[in-house]
């Protein structure tokens, strides 16, 4: 399956974005769908996931409350939707796929297929 994340770009403090991840080659339905993002000079680190039936999500506890997940199988297409943005917030976003047979992981390593990366930069 090919991803290509999108929905990037400037926002100010406090304000929203909605990230997509569009799939194709292949149905969506099939795997568990993470994001992870990575700050300049920093490793990637998980941000938010969803299981391939959308009954399961975890979030990382730095962006508890402000970011949501969800998944449209009929679009082939993960959401991100990010909300009370924070410039620590600031990294290249990349959305992964796991095929559902594997556990729900928030290790990067456990994804099989990644999008090129969407860059948001939260800034005034």
């Amino acid at each position: 399956v090919q991803l290509q994340a999108s929905g990037g770009g400037l926002v100010q403090p406090g304000g929203s974005l909605r990230l997509s991840c569009a799939a194709s080659g292949r149905t969506i339905r099939n795997y568990h769908v993470g994001w992870f993002r990575q700050a300049p000079g920093k490793e990637r680190e998980f941000v938010q996931l969803i299981s391939w039936s959308g009954r399961s999500t975890a979030f990382a506890d730095s962006v508890k409350g402000r970011f949501t997940i969800s998944r449209d199988d009929v679009k082939n297409t993960v959401y991100l939707q990010m909300n009370s943005l924070k410039p620590e917030d600031t990294a290249v976003y990349y959305c992964a796929a796991q095929y559902w047979r594997g556990s729900l992981s928030q290790t990067a390593a456990s994804y099989d297929y990644w999008g090129q990366g969407t860059l948001v930069t939260v800034s005034s």
